[in-house]
Parts: structure tokens; C-alpha cells; sequence
């Protein structure tokens, strides 16, 4: 049990089974639409440090990261001068990656001068969350022209781990695609959840 949720006995999609943090992260946040600035700054530092690692391992390390990382709060980080110095590297309980690390106080930076970034990141997607009707997992892909288009344009402003791939890791995260499987109980939900003029355009 975590807080108040309870891990029930129901359909996901596969990779939620591979624990109770991913079933719960799966059950409780993964696509359902995310506009509030400092909660789509966390879903970038996530999806850029999973590169190369499972998610289980990310999530097994969030609170951590929530306590070193100012509560991923991107004008905190921003103020981050040094990494070398600031203990990250000798924390276990975070992912040191020197690379990764330094990314995310760069990324922190120029989130911080987008007026607007939930507009400027939700614009990808026309501001309206991507309905698709995935039967079977192999089918769900890892890239579209929408992460292409989003890579390259963070890119353009200078945003560090941020490729095609996790950008649109990033965008199921967020809600601006809906990739449940159709089999998956979170599947309807996450369709009503998201905004009335949702249309699927995948699958």
C-alpha cells in the first residue's frame, strides 16, 4: 500500500508489472495530462535520467531525487552553481551521472526563460492529448514526428538528454499521448481524463 492506494489484481499494460512503484506510478500518473509548469519540468529530469537505465530503478530513486533536487523546482536548480560540489555524485540514492547531472541544471535554466512552457511543450500535440488504440505492446513506438519535432526545437534552445526517444517517453508521461493499451483498465480513464476534443491519430 502506498499512502491510500492499494495494488489491486488488474489488467495493465506490461511494463506496470514490473512492481508496485511501476503499478503505482502506472495506475496514478502515467498519461494522464500534465500542464503545471514544475510537474512537467520533473517528467523531463526523469525521462533524461532513465536513459540507459529500467524506470523501476527511477522510481526507486524519485524520493531521493526529490529531496536533493529541490522538489525538482527548475528556479532552485537553476541556482545550482557547482554540481562537483554540490553532493549529488557521492549520493547513493540518486542516479551519478556527471552528464546527466549537469543537464539537468542546464535544462533547469532555460525552462526557467520559457514564458510559457506548458504551451510552448503542449503545442507539439496542438494542445490536445493524442487518443491512440494500442492492442499489443510492440506496437506502442518509441519515437513519432511529434518527439522529433519537440527534440529538435529543445535542442535549437540549447536542452541537454532530450533526444526524439525520451522526449516521447516524456510525452506519455505527460499526458500528451494516451498509450495504454486498449486492454488496459487505465485505457477509458485516462481517455476521459483528457481534454473533450481528444482524437486518436495513432493505432
Amino acid at each position: 500500500m502506498i499512502g491510500e492506494w492499494t495494488l489491486e489484481s488488474r489488467l495493465r499494460c506490461g511494463w506496470a508489472n514490473s512492481g508496485v512503484l511501476c503499478a503505482h506510478y502506472h495506475d496514478t500518473e502515467w498519461g494522464v495530462p500534465t500542464r503545471e509548469p514544475k510537474a512537467l519540468f520533473e517528467r523531463l529530469t526523469l525521462e533524461s535520467m532513465q536513459a540507459g537505465l529500467s524506470w523501476l530503478t527511477v522510481l526507486n530513486k524519485r524520493e531521493t531525487m526529490r529531496h536533493a533536487f529541490f522538489d525538482f523546482d527548475p528556479k532552485s536548480l537553476a541556482e545550482v552553481v557547482d554540481v562537483e560540489g554540490s553532493g549529488w555524485l557521492e549520493d547513493r540514492g540518486l542516479i551519478r551521472h556527471r552528464g546527466k547531472l549537469n543537464a539537468m541544471v542546464i535544462n533547469a535554466r532555460l525552462f526557467n526563460q520559457i514564458t510559457e512552457p506548458a504551451q510552448m511543450l503542449w503545442s507539439f500535440v496542438e494542445h490536445t492529448s493524442i487518443q491512440n488504440n494500442w492492442r499489443k505492446g510492440p506496437e506502442v513506438p518509441v519515437t513519432t514526428e511529434h518527439s522529433i519535432e519537440m527534440a529538435k526545437a529543445l535542442k535549437k534552445i540549447g536542452f541537454k538528454f532530450l533526444g526524439p526517444t525520451t522526449c516521447y517517453a516524456f510525452m506519455q508521461s505527460a499526458g500528451m499521448v494516451n498509450d495504454h493499451l486498449v486492454s488496459c483498465f487505465r485505457h477509458a480513464e485516462v481517455n476521459f481524463a483528457s481534454n473533450p476534443g481528444s482524437v486518436g491519430r495513432e493505432g
